[in-house]
């Protein structure tokens, strides 16, 4: 339903040009038939629909149907004696925005049966008058029929959407706390153990360094099992976190660089063949995708090349464009361009990152195959 304020409908397929004219027209039709009295009656008469139509917007209940049925009268009034059948159209608009099925079937059907019965006498009344309107009255009438439903249908389709959107937005938010959920869960049963654990046996080495000293050496050697039994857990749950597979990270990489006029060449071992633990390729995939958007932004570069190399240890990438490059290589620019960010990453699977001026930068990524 629209506001109280809005007099022309919207996305109807018309224009508020062409509403301005059928709300003109009616005055034009008064005041070109009638006498005096009449034009007073009429005037008075229009006055009184666009104020009831208005009206109705705000309206709720059974007022909405009073004030419908005034306006009917007022249609069938205009067109018989005035010839003037457009009101029908406002009509038909405001009944397409009645959602109650009953009562948009009730008022559709109430609203063509009037407007066509007072068409048809109104051609034996004022046939001059009809004759000349014939092509427009066929488009109200077919508007009559179309519009309400039209409406009615696109309306409906709103609301399901708008409940659709919803309905995806609370599965998203309800996701997003059953993963935080199963992160706490994961984090307190890997960590909570293993940390209380690690808590104990240091204590009780504390206790044993002075008087057996064997046993605290074998309980520090624990200990440090302990972590990396920890650690490598906490890699599993990161992995489990955020995957992302090489393979389509290049095809979104190769979409950027494509959409910023930047021609993409991928060269070496295809992405597809390569064989990597899981954690060590979600960090490649995210410093891949890194290194293209520095390219994006700050290179002006007008070729990206991106070329892999299996070798038996060891996998190695390396992303070399033609652009400005860095300007220099110190501890600033290091870290703005987004190196330094991307060897913290490395570092957690072992992996190394060299980078070099050459026509352009050169990038190369070094992560081994077995993450220590």
């Amino acid at each position: 339903m629209q506001n109280w304020f809005h007099i022309f409908p919207k996305n109807t397929g018309l224009s508020l040009y062409a509403w301005i004219i059928f709300c003109l027209l009616p005055f034009y039709f008064v005041i070109s038939s009638s006498g005096p009295v009449e034009i007073f009656i009429g005037v008075i008469v229009v006055v009184l629909f666009f104020t009831t139509y208005r009206l109705s917007f705000i309206k709720k209940g059974w007022t909405v149907y009073v004030s419908i049925g005034i306006e009917m009268v007022i249609n069938v009034g205009m067109a018989m004696y005035f010839g003037y059948v457009y009101f029908a159209l406002f009509l038909a608009f405001f009944i397409g925005n009645i959602q109650q099925k009953a009562g948009f079937i009730t008022l559709y059907v109430v609203h063509l049966t009037t407007t066509i019965s007072a068409i048809s006498i109104g051609f034996f009344i004022q046939n001059q008058v009809f004759m000349m309107q014939i092509p427009f009255i066929v488009i109200s009438v077919v508007g009559v029929i179309l519009l309400p439903i039209n409406i009615y249908n696109r309306i409906k389709r709103e609301q399901l959407e708008n409940e659709l959107e919803d309905a995806n937005e609370r599965i998203s938010q309800l996701m997003v706390v059953e993963e935080r959920q199963r992160i706490a869960r994961d984090l307190h049963d890997t960590l909570g153990q293993k940390l209380s654990l690690v808590g104990f046996k240091s204590d009780l080495a504390k206790k044993l360094i002075d008087v057996d000293p064997d046993s605290a050496k074998l309980e520090i050697d624990d200990i440090h099992q302990t972590a990396r039994t920890a650690l490598k857990e906490v890699r599993e749950i990161v992995s489990d976190m955020k995957r992302i597979k090489l393979k389509d990270e290049i095809i979104h990489v190769e979409e950027l660089l494509r959409a910023s006029d930047i021609e993409f060449r991928l060269k070496g071992d295809s992405p597809e063949d390569l064989t990597l633990p899981l954690l060590s390729e979600n960090v490649l995939s995210m410093c891949l995708k890194e290194t293209v958007t520095n390219v994006v932004k700050h290179s002006q570069a007008s070729v990206c090349q991106i070329s892999f190399r299996q070798a038996s240890s060891e996998l190695v990438m390396t992303v070399h464009d033609d652009g400005i490059g860095i300007s220099s290589l110190d501890g600033t620019s290091f870290k703005e361009s987004g190196l330094q960010g991307m060897k913290e990453r490395l570092e957690f699977v072992n992996g190394n990152l060299h980078y070099e001026r050459l026509n352009g930068l050169k990038l190369t990524i070094q992560v081994p195959h077995v993450v220590q």
